[in-house]
């Protein structure tokens, strides 16, 4: 009988050979599993999906600029930089790498997207948005994770924790990057060992204990960690046993103030982090898709702090050597006020879920009833994703 922890050391080894790591020396710190892998990938398809969390300004992203009501909602600030997509759309000049890809037909773009989600809560958004439930907390595993589940496919999420998207697969595993040792947090405990009896002092150093330990866990924002991160994945898929789905997650996209200068750092990080991806993925990026998504939107117009605030209809990206790309994909509602949600937001005119279910299909090759089961409830289907 084969022992199930030979089998496991026996595939990390190989992925750690196939990924580069050993040779490196960068055998990764934690890589934490959940079931047995089998000894070869299922597909050579990839799936890469990428979460921005905190809700990415799809209209700083992909401007309107040719909508007739762009000019007096954003047009003096974002219109002039504008790299063009088409008469209507352009992309914000920090997505250098992702214009190209859009022009040499890698990349589409789709606009006025969002889930059912109307309360622009950032907490039950990305819980019904990682569920892939109709509303929060119908579900209570991933979209992600019941399609692995389903396939017998594994996974890797570079993050800290388990994401809900990935609950529910038995083969899902998460790895983070070593770290050398936190010399701020051995200092800390060493105070706290020796003012055992000073009560005031050791709850000020337990509350400083808490907020070291929050920080280091707290999820990448867009720079170069997320670079690295996006890099590791590509290893990963490209390992020969490596696994053929992987989890990115990148926080602070809620621009509530000064969001253009924010967004003119963050962006071009996004950006160059994908073109690490890819450069690391190699010749597998002719099999690879990349889903880029946001919980929701933002609203159309400023706030009085120069961002914007929680709003619906957000922008998602496609990309991939098989994408049939350089498109806009939407059903645009319009910027005129009678024409948003609620006078004040990009009215979502397609479900995130229609740009999910082609993935999931060509990914884990379900049937309908499988399917359902990944995204109940959900019918629509984005059309004309892949090159013919």
């Amino acid at each position: 009988m084969t022992n199930p922890s030979l089998s496991r050391r026996a595939y990390l080894h190989q992925l750690a050979l196939g990924a580069g790591l050993a040779v490196s020396g960068l055998i990764p710190a934690r890589l934490t599993m959940a079931g047995q892998a089998d000894q070869k990938p299922a597909t050579e398809q990839r799936l890469v999906v990428v979460l921005l969390r905190g809700a990415l300004d799809g209209l700083a992203a992909v401007p309107a600029w040719g909508d007739p009501a762009w000019a007096a909602l954003r047009g003096s600030a974002e219109t002039p930089t504008a790299l063009a997509l088409d008469n209507t759309f352009g992309m914000h000049p920090g997505l250098a790498h992702l214009h190209r890809w859009y022009q040499n037909k890698e990349l589409s773009v789709v606009h006025a997207v969002a889930s059912s989600y109307r309360e622009r809560s950032h907490f039950d958004a990305q819980q019904q948005l990682e569920s892939g439930g109709d509303r929060p907390f119908a579900l209570s595993t991933g979209w992600l994770g019941r399609a692995l589940q389903a396939s017998n496919h594994s996974a890797v999420a570079l993050s800290a924790t388990m994401p809900l998207a990935l609950r529910g697969a038995d083969r899902a595993m998460t790895w983070t990057p070593s770290r050398r040792p936190n010399k701020s947090q051995e200092l800390l405990e060493r105070m706290a060992n020796m003012y055992a009896d000073d009560m005031a002092l050791t709850t000020a150093l337990a509350q400083a204990m808490e907020q070291q330990d929050k920080s280091m866990r707290a999820e990448p924002s867009a720079g170069a960690g997320l670079s690295a991160l996006a890099k590791q994945a590509g290893s990963f898929l490209s390992a020969p046993l490596g696994p053929r789905v992987a989890w990115l997650e990148v926080g602070g996209w809620d621009t509530h103030s000064q969001q253009t200068a924010r967004l003119s750092r963050m962006l071009p990080a996004l950006d160059e982090a994908l073109a690490g991806l890819r450069e690391s993925l190699s010749v597998h990026w002719a099999t690879t898709t990349v889903l880029v998504m946001t919980e929701f939107g933002r609203s159309a117009t400023w706030n009085g702090t120069q961002g914007t605030d929680h709003g619906t209809g957000g922008v998602a990206f496609l990309a991939g050597g098989q994408i049939d790309g350089g498109r806009v994909l939407t059903d645009w509602p319009g910027l005129g006020h009678r024409h948003m949600l609620d006078g004040r937001d990009l009215r979502p005119t397609q479900d995130i879920r229609a740009v999910i279910l082609p993935l999931v299909q060509r990914q884990f090759g379900l049937g309908s009833s499988a399917m359902q089961s990944v995204l109940p409830g959900a019918t629509a289907c984005l059309d004309n994703v892949w090159r013919v």
